[in-house]
């Protein structure tokens, strides 16, 4: 398919928009008008009128015996010009789309990551009601979605509410698990490829986290959350889980850290010793992810535990005493059915953890799924929609609530990730990491570290190498990047 864009400078979004209609699609964009036989084209331009006050906007489809052309105007006075150019010509392209294929997306031209950042802005602004209004008519969300989106945002708000300008949160990269997921796109290494290097890598990560502190303490920034995610950390033995937690509490100020998560994921990395050393440091948050409890769909993704690990190392998490356990599911697994996703779901509901963290599949570039030949499909896409309306009304009459929302590129069927909890078990960091709102900072493999502009959307982003070997090799300049905080902060004061 060919993309020809003429005129304006919105081909970023105009093919992101035809990808959710098309994501398997080779796709090509074409600056300028060519006018030259091509089977499968959308035209999309821009020119001024002849008194140049109006932009006029022309959008055409063209594919097989479908060809059909729309077309709108945008007064060029007004201050948010681009932005309704930009919009209204992605309404024209959308709804020609739905009228050839048949289907709305669920999300409407929305494209981005944060439709709760979205949401919240427009509803500070002009209020609630505005904002649902302007989702559904001018952006074309569905009113389902936009109630999600407001009763999500309302959750959010709460929670934003805590973080200062001095504010920030820190993420400690583990990247290794005992086998890669098939759907998997992080930097992760398998234990049996990479296991000799967890120890050096264990070392030099206590390095950067106690070089890391120096620089929090001398610019006074204040703690609020800290998340030990990977990969996989309960790859890390008891005795290197506890070594991590000791100088991570020790090094940095945590009077006023509200929430300290230990990814414990995969349950077959997961046995009371472990357990035990998390839970004697204090920790109050955990993960167990199941993802499903279909033993056939886990062989599938390539998991090496079965349903009955995952209930197991979650009854013992609770005869051990966490009192917040939050479990993750995905949503449109291989060979998952809706059945079989509702009998998960029922199942993890019944063991009753205070989050649950519900996963749409995206099917990453560089995952084996994506590799083999798998895209997305039609039918996986409306499996995965009857999964997550099956959530939404089972969580919420279960007591769950949520509170917060994210989308990634290649979902199935165009949908979301949403982590629901019970009340007073919202999950901060996801909160914070997700919004932006304040700085993050990232040691580890593949951490990147987020530094704000307090009151702006501005961000610093400092860069780790990806996998463990970098790491390892190129640690002197981890540390020589790390300065860049130092640097940021004296800019700010």
């Amino acid at each position: 398919m060919t993309i020809y864009i003429d005129g304006h400078s919105f081909h970023y979004e105009m093919e992101n928009l035809v990808r959710l209609f098309y994501p398997n699609e080779k796709i090509e964009v074409v600056k300028e008008w060519e006018n030259k036989p091509v089977k499968l084209f959308v035209f999309t331009g821009m020119k001024a009128s002849d008194n140049e006050a109006y932009a006029e906007i022309n959008v055409r489809v063209s594919i097989d015996d479908f060809d059909e052309v729309t077309h709108t105007r945008v007064t060029k006075s007004d201050e948010e010009f681009e932005k309704d150019a930009e919009r209204e010509m992605a309404v024209c392209l959308y709804e020609l789309l739905c009228r050839f294929t048949g289907k709305a997306q669920p999300w409407g031209i929305l494209t981005g990551v944060r439709p709760i950042k979205l949401f919240r802005r427009l509803t500070e602004q002009y209020g609630a009601d505005y904002a649902k209004n302007y989702f559904v008519e001018k952006l074309k969300v569905s009113p389902s979605k936009t109630a999600l989106s407001a009763v999500t945002e309302k959750y959010e708000r709460n929670i934003l509410s805590l973080s200062r300008n001095d504010s920030f949160s820190l993420y400690i990269s583990i990247p290794f698990c005992p086998s890669r997921c098939s759907y998997c796109s992080f930097v992760s290494q398998t234990v049996e490829r990479a296991g000799k290097l967890i120890e050096p890598y264990l070392d030099l990560l206590c390095k950067e986290i106690s070089f890391t502190s120096e620089i929090v303490k001398e610019k006074t920034l204040q703690l609020e959350s800290v998340y030990i995610g990977g990969g996989t950390p309960t790859t890390l033995s008891a005795g290197q889980l506890t070594r991590l937690i000791r100088l991570i509490k020790n090094s940095f100020d945590m009077s006023s850290c509200r929430e300290f998560t230990v990814e414990a994921g995969r349950p077959d990395t997961i046995d009371e010793e472990k357990l035990n050393a998390i839970y004697s440091e204090g920790i109050d948050r955990i993960s167990i992810n199941p993802q499903t409890l279909n033993d056939d769909v886990l062989r599938v993704i390539g998991r090496r535990h079965s349903a009955s690990e995952t209930i197991k190392a979650y009854e013992l998490a609770r005869k051990i005493g966490f009192r917040h356990i939050n479990m993750d599911l995905i949503a449109g697994l291989p060979t998952e059915s809706t059945d079989s996703f509702i009998s998960t779901l029922d199942r993890i509901c019944e063991l009753a953890p205070e989050s649950i963290t519900v996963h749409t599949l995206a099917l990453k570039r560089s995952s084996r799924l994506t590799l083999e030949g798998k895209g997305i499909g039609t039918d996986s896409g409306e499996n995965a929609a009857a999964m997550l309306d099956y959530c939404e009304k089972k969580l919420t009459e279960s007591g769950y609530h949520p509170y917060y929302l994210y989308r990634q590129s290649r979902m199935e069927g165009n949908l979301e990730n949403v982590g629901w909890s019970k009340e007073g078990y919202d999950g901060i960091y996801n909160v914070f990491v997700m919004d932006e709102t304040h700085t993050i900072i990232g040691c580890g493999a593949g951490a990147v570290t987020k530094l704000k502009v307090p009151g702006t959307e501005s961000l610093t982003r400092i860069f780790n190498y990806k996998y463990p070997y970098e790491y390892i090799n190129g640690f002197d300049e981890m540390i020589r990047r790390k300065e860049q905080v130092r640097i940021f902060y004296d800019e700010l004061s």
